[in-house]
């Protein structure tokens, strides 16, 4: 008998917009502001992002925190890259994460060792992500190990997510990867930040067009601009990412460049509930979670819908 759902799947499938955060684990073992944060934000996410050692750089696992969170009656979403572990050590860490009650679990390949402080690390890469994906999938579905072996007893019902991002070039393959994603086992999907709304309508498009919104729940990416200097650099510094020169001019010509960031993530977030096929919002307020609440007030997402 497969376990209730999760808050987040529960939220999607009842039809309401849903909404996560995101909290970065420190680089020690003192969880005092994640849980500060993390308290914050309880009633207006369904779920937490923890994220998996972010940029390559030594962090408390996803999972030690996704712990401390249940602890506090909040429901994570744990990041796992394929980077740092072979097929042994993830299935091992989804059944550890899975046995105090994560039931949500985001697959991606993590970025490259060479970026984080660790530059001499190994990446494992044993899986890509595709087939992790899919090796989740066959663990709850089939109750089998990747090598083919019975699990001993089933998993509970696991939540299966990923990351797409609408932005990346070559722009045309973009929704077919979505598309494999989903053939692979995904279930739901938290993109990219987005900063261009118009490219990003027009990946929705042949999203819609390949019938790929009726299979998945797509969570649109937004992060709060908290400076100026802060849009140049995810504009020039990151791959995958396009911060158009209209918003670079936007906050150049603002007095309160923090307000001005806010506003924009505000009106983006209103922006995506208009858009068919987007099913909720992942906000990503990196090093200012504490705006976080105000943020979904104001973008009209609160209070948060109640699900049984």
């Amino acid at each position: 008998m497969k376990q209730p759902a999760s808050k987040l799947e529960k939220v999607l499938k009842s039809g309401h917009f849903a909404v996560t955060g995101e909290l970065g684990p420190p680089k020690s073992a003192d969880v005092e502001t994640v849980k500060h944060h993390a308290d914050e934000m309880r009633n207006h996410v369904e779920a937490y992002n923890i994220t998996d050692n972010q940029t390559a750089i030594v962090r408390t696992s996803s999972i030690g925190v996704a712990a401390t969170l249940m602890q506090m009656g909040l429901e994570p979403v744990v990041q796992m890259t394929v980077r740092d572990r072979n097929r042994i050590a993830l299935q091992g860490d989804l059944l550890g994460a899975a046995s105090f009650g994560v039931r949500n679990f985001l697959c991606l390949q993590g970025d490259h060792g060479k970026f984080g402080n660790e530059p001499g690390s190994k990446n494992v890469n044993d899986l890509d992500s595709m087939q992790w994906i899919n090796a989740v999938k066959r663990m709850r579905d089939d109750n089998v190990f990747i090598g083919g072996e019975e699990l001993e007893h089933p998993l509970p019902n696991i939540f299966i997510g990923a990351v797409a991002n609408p932005f990346a070039d070559p722009f045309e393959y973009r929704p077919y990867r979505l598309a494999k994603k989903i053939a692979a086992g995904v279930q739901f999907v938290q993109t990219q930040c987005i900063f261009d709304l118009d490219r990003f309508e027009k990946w929705m498009e042949k999203v819609r067009e390949l019938g790929l919104h009726e299979k998945v729940y797509i969570m649109g990416g937004v992060t709060p601009i908290k400076s100026l200097g802060a849009a140049r650099y995810m504009k020039n510094n990151v791959s995958g990412m396009i911060v158009p020169d209209a918003l670079i001019d936007r906050l150049k010509g603002a007095q309160d460049k923090k307000k001005e960031g806010l506003n924009i993530a505000i009106e983006t977030i209103q922006r995506l509930q208009e858009i068919e096929g987007v099913a909720g919002v992942h906000v990503m307020a990196i090093a200012w979670e504490e705006m976080v609440p105000e943020i979904v007030e104001r973008a009209g997402l609160y209070p948060r819908p109640a699900v049984d």
